[in-house]
């Protein structure tokens, strides 16, 4: 057991997005429209959302000012104002063809690839990852959390047109690991004596050991495992990323998960959210 590390996602970005190009540059007409489980998303829309988080983040490159002041929002607000940006952009892009569409990723995603190699990875990232709770984030926990973002919504169009998932380790590995930096805030308010731990195994090819120890007041986090811990969590790899991204609910999930010892500390791992929901 040592404490967590940085995620080293760059590198990850180009063939992922080529990945992605293949699925996209083989759908038809009908492909493009098949609805998604993105809410009243179809294909063509989750493939416009990833095209505007591209954008959005050469953007933040070129310094394009944000249009609000999000350090004055709370998370709620902050999410609202998200979800209508995205909605706009969405609904804007609609007039885009899908090969345009596809051809416009292809450039973007290269141009934010570069971008991100020119990045101090431990120098301070434009926006913080609020469902971690950070008030400050290193450029290489935004950068995890963005492939999320990307590995995410390529698995939506995926599924919505029958296409595997990416689900071997080279790609959900680090989308758990990312996903699992919320648990210390997901239990900060939770209280419980000094040196208490809870470690958490997700099974599969992709999955891992972390451990969660109360030190001086706080929940720290650490990888590995912890085989003296009072409270141990168990499910599987692709429950996991599903739960922790809404895509199921807490007491769906609930029957598939396995608690070992305090059930109400494990159980309080369920409702965690690991994005910006």
């Amino acid at each position: 057991m040592k404490p967590v590390e940085p995620i080293q996602t760059v590198e990850l970005f180009p063939p992922l997005s080529r990945e992605l190009l293949i699925v996209l540059n083989g759908l038809n007409k009908n492909d493009w429209a098949r609805p998604t489980a993105c809410s009243q998303w179809s294909v063509k829309d989750v493939a416009a959302h990833l095209l505007g988080g591209s954008l959005g983040r050469l953007s933040d490159r070129d310094e394009q000012p944000p249009q609000a002041m999000k350090n004055d929002l709370s998370f709620k607000e902050l999410v609202r104002l998200i979800d209508q940006e995205n909605e706009a952009w969405v609904q804007a892009a609609r007039r885009i063809s899908p090969s345009l569409l596809s051809e416009f990723m292809d450039i973007t995603d290269m141009a934010l690839d570069m971008y991100f190699k020119t990045l101090a990875m431990e120098g301070p990232a434009r926006t913080p990852v609020s469902w971690a709770g950070e008030i400050e984030s290193s450029n290489w926990m935004d950068i995890a959390r963005e492939y999320t973002e990307k590995w995410l919504h390529q698995q939506h169009i995926r599924e919505a047109v029958g296409r595997p998932l990416l689900t071997s380790r080279k790609w959900l590995f680090p989308v758990l690991d990312t996903f699992m930096r919320a648990l210390p805030y997901t239990y900060r308010n939770t209280e419980a004596p000094e040196g208490t731990s809870m470690a958490v195994h997700i099974e599969g090819e992709a999955g891992g050991d972390w451990c969660l120890i109360c030190q001086e007041g706080r929940w720290q986090l650490y990888s590995g495992s912890e085989p003296n811990s009072s409270t141990r969590v168990v499910m599987d790899q692709n429950l996991a990323w599903r739960l922790f991204t809404k895509a199921i609910t807490p007491q769906v999930a609930r029957v598939q998960v396995q608690i070992e010892g305090n059930q109400r500390l494990g159980e309080r791992i369920l409702p965690m959210v690991s994005i910006m929901a």
